[in-house]
């Protein structure tokens, strides 16, 4: 089989194309899943970017980014989580896909593997397989609260295994990977000769708990974070990877050669990001009104939360005392209730026509009015 044709399609995107042709019709569509903040990007953010447009100053950065943002963000780490890494080993990507693509052409050949959760996001699997490389797909469950655990990861790591992946908060599932586990899951990859590779682009948007940075348990460990959830910048395509000290150099060849530079704009806008604090907790205390309230709502409709999600903006949910076709059934409430849900089979195939994704990043009314539509529509 062509490499292309194990590309699969991005799912939720589809559903969210068959949405937009409704609202095209006429029809009030509500958004529940799309992981887009529903909010602005803070002004402040917005004027820095016209300030550097203003300024003419439009051109390439070094491929591994502007200092300026790779000094910024050097700082960054050291007063959000003490840790100290040195601005050099903070390469700056078109958005966090961008940091995928990145780490895994300069990371992985034909043959070789990556371990992934499933569910899990649905992207990594092809970001892997564009290399030549296979995505192992490891089933995970509320036992390990949908993340891989050291466990697994040792019962699953083979001769040609390059790296684990941790997204933390999950990706669908917004549960936290306990502290102790992520420190065991670093040290089970570095034994085993490989990388954890820890995905944090939803750090910052948790609830009751505060998510801790990979690198705490191993500096070897390769973070990918970025702008587009936690500031809502997601049309900027603006984020980062950090890396050791021996993936600098093949990772600067790739840079050069497949982005140039992340955009020069979006750098300007992102440094200014970092020093917004006040916007940035506005959004994570809108969501948490919104997180409770799907939480208190959702289950009397029969969806069933195993595990309360301790982040992102995500709620995955067991749908089987509704249906046994999660897919069938977000189809028919996208186009008899208007409601746009997305469905398990999206984030991989364990137990996935059960499950189903809930995102609140929409409006509390939006939310409110998709819950009377959802209600009405299983005539409760």
């Amino acid at each position: 089989m062509r490499r292309i044709d194990q590309i699969e399609p991005f799912r939720v995107m589809q559903l969210l194309e068959r949405a937009k042709e409704l609202e095209a019709e006429g029809k009030k569509i509500i958004h529940m899943e799309i992981g887009e903040p529903d909010f602005p990007t803070p002004a402040s953010v917005i004027e820095a970017a016209k300030v550097a447009l203003d300024s003419g100053d439009n051109f390439y950065t070094p491929s591994t980014g502007s200092p300026v943002l790779q000094k910024a963000l050097s700082e960054w780490y050291q007063e959000e989580y003490g840790l100290s890494v040195a601005p050099e080993r903070i390469l700056i990507t078109p958005g966090t896909s961008g940091a995928f693509s990145l780490i895994y052409a300069a990371l992985l050949e034909a043959g070789e593997s990556v371990l992934l959760s499933d569910p899990g996001y649905p992207c990594q699997r092809n970001f892997i397989r564009l290399t030549g490389a296979e995505p192992l797909n490891i089933p995970v469950g509320p036992e390990t609260r949908y993340h891989l655990s050291a466990e697994l990861i040792e019962k699953h790591w083979q001769e040609g295994t390059r790296a684990a992946v941790v997204i933390n908060p999950s990706n669908p599932t917004g549960t936290l990977i306990e502290d102790g586990e992520l420190k065991a899951v670093a040290e089970s990859c570095r034994r085993l000769g490989g990388y954890l590779i820890s995905d944090e682009i939803y750090h910052g948007l948790t609830y009751g708990a505060k998510a801790r940075c990979a690198l705490e348990f191993d500096e070897n460990t390769i973070i990918v974070n970025g702008f587009s959830k936690r500031w809502a910048m997601t049309g900027w395509r603006i984020g980062w990877v950090i890396v050791p000290d021996e993936l600098i150099d093949g990772c600067r060849r790739v840079m050069q050669n497949i982005f140039i530079a992340a955009p020069t704009l979006s750098q300007y806008a992102a440094t200014a990001a970092l020093q917004n604090s006040d916007d940035i907790e506005a959004m994570r205390l809108a969501y948490g009104k919104r997180r409770s309230y799907l939480l208190q709502e959702l289950p009397k409709l029969g969806f069933n939360i195993v595990i309360e999600p301790q982040g992102a903006f995500y709620i995955y949910a067991d749908v089987s005392s509704i249906t046994d076709d999660s897919r069938a059934f977000c189809w028919q409430m996208l186009e008899e209730a208007g409601v746009a849900i997305t469905p398990g089979e999206d984030f991989g195939s364990y137990k996935s026509t059960q499950h189903l994704r809930f995102s609140y990043a929409t409006s509390m009314d939006d939310i409110r009015e998709g819950i009377a539509r959802i209600r009405q529509f299983l005539s409760l």
